[in-house]
C-alpha cells in the first residue's frame, strides 16, 4: 500500500512538474528577460548576463533561507501561470471545436454564424463542381464505351475531379455546421454514422465506451490528450503575446507557438475523429451483444435504429393531476 501511494505521488509530481511548472518557469524567464532588456536592447545578451549576475549577488539569493523562499516563490508563480494556461486552454478548445456556438453570446454567435455560412457556401460550390465533373465523366464513359483506352483529355478530367474533391475536403468532409474546420471534423463523425447506420452517436457513445477493449480506450484517450495538449499550446501563445509590449522578440515567439499549435490541433482532431468513427463501426455489434439485441454480420441501419431507440431516455410522463 505504501508503494502504491509513493508511486501515485511520484506520478502526480511528475505531471505537475511537466504540465505546469516547467512551461511556467520558461514563461517567467521570458517575462523577466522582456522586462530587463526592453525594445531598445532586445538582443543585448551581455546586458542580460550583467543583470543576472546582479540578481545572484543579492543577499536574498546568497543565503539558504533566501534561496528556499525564492525557489518557493518561483515554483508557486510558475504553477499559477500553468494553471492559467490550462484554464485558457479549455476556452480555446470550446472556441476551436464550437459544439455549442448557437448558444454563445449574441456578438460571438453572429460572428460564428457568418463564418459557418461562408464555409457552407464554399463547400456547397465545391461539392457541386465535383459532382458536375463526376457526372460528365460517367456520361462520357457510357457514351464512348467502358473499355476504350484513356486519352489525355480523360486524364485531365480525372485530375480536375481530384482537385475539386481536394478543395471540398479542405473545407470539410461533410457540409459545414460549425465555424471551424476542427469542429466540423468531429461533427462529421456524427453525421456519417447517422447517415450510414442511423445511429445517434451522442446517445449511444457513453454505452459503447463501457464495452470497448482496453487497447481501444487507450488509443482514444491518447488521441484526446493530444488534442488537449494542442489547445494548451495555443493558450501559451496567447499568454506570450502581451510580452510583446515590453520585448519585440516575444512576437515571433508567440506567432511560432500559435502556428505550431494550429497545425497540431488540426492533426490531433483528425486523428481523434478517425479513431472515433472506426471505433463505432468496429464495436457497435459488441454493444448490441451486451444488450442482447440480435444482429448478424456488420452493423446495419436497422441495428443503428434499434440501438438508438433502445438507449434513448424516454421523456417524463405527464402529471396526471
Amino acid at each position: 500500500m505504501i508503494g502504491f501511494w509513493s508511486g501515485l505521488a511520484g506520478k502526480l509530481a511528475e505531471r505537475w512538474l511537466t504540465l505546469l511548472v516547467l512551461p511556467g518557469v520558461f514563461f517567467l524567464a521570458t517575462g523577466a528577460t522582456a522586462h530587463t532588456l526592453g525594445w531598445a536592447h532586445a538582443l543585448d545578451v551581455p546586458r542580460l548576463v550583467r543583470a543576472i549576475t546582479t540578481w545572484t549577488e543579492n543577499p536574498l539569493a546568497t543565503t539558504i533561507g533566501g534561496q528556499i523562499v525564492l525557489l518557493a516563490a518561483i515554483l508557486t508563480a510558475a504553477a499559477a501561470v500553468g494553471l492559467a494556461a490550462q484554464a485558457l486552454a479549455s476556452v480555446v478548445e470550446r472556441v476551436t471545436l464550437a459544439p455549442d456556438w448557437r448558444n454563445w453570446p449574441r456578438p460571438l454567435r453572429r460572428v460564428a454564424e457568418r463564418q459557418t455560412d461562408r464555409r457552407r457556401q464554399a463547400w456547397t460550390e465545391a461539392h457541386a463542381t465535383y459532382h458536375e465533373l463526376l457526372a460528365a465523366a460517367e456520361a462520357a464513359r457510357f457514351a464512348d464505351g467502358a473499355h476504350r483506352p484513356r486519352t489525355e483529355d480523360e486524364l485531365t478530367a480525372r485530375n480536375k475531379r481530384y482537385a475539386a474533391n481536394q478543395k471540398r475536403t479542405r473545407i470539410g468532409l461533410e457540409e459545414p455546421d460549425r465555424p471551424t474546420w476542427s469542429g466540423d471534423r468531429l461533427h462529421a463523425v456524427t453525421v456519417r454514422v447517422n447517415r450510414d447506420l442511423h445511429l445517434h452517436l451522442p446517445i449511444v457513445w457513453p454505452y459503447l465506451w463501457t464495452v470497448l477493449p482496453e487497447p481501444t480506450r487507450t488509443n482514444l484517450t491518447t488521441a484526446r490528450t493530444a488534442l488537449i495538449k494542442a489547445t494548451t499550446l495555443t493558450a501559451w501563445a496567447i499568454l506570450y503575446f502581451p510580452l510583446t509590449y515590453w520585448w519585440w522578440p516575444a512576437l515571433p515567439l508567440s506567432a511560432g507557438i500559435a502556428v505550431t499549435s494550429w497545425r497540431q490541433i488540426r492533426t490531433s482532431t483528425d486523428t481523434y475523429a478517425q479513431l472515433l468513427e472506426a471505433t463505432v463501426r468496429l464495436h457497435l455489434t459488441t454493444l448490441a451483444t451486451q444488450l442482447g439485441i440480435a444482429h448478424t454480420g456488420a452493423p446495419t441501419p436497422a441495428l443503428g435504429d434499434t440501438l438508438t431507440h433502445h438507449l434513448h431516455t424516454q421523456s417524463p410522463a405527464p402529471d396526471p393531476h
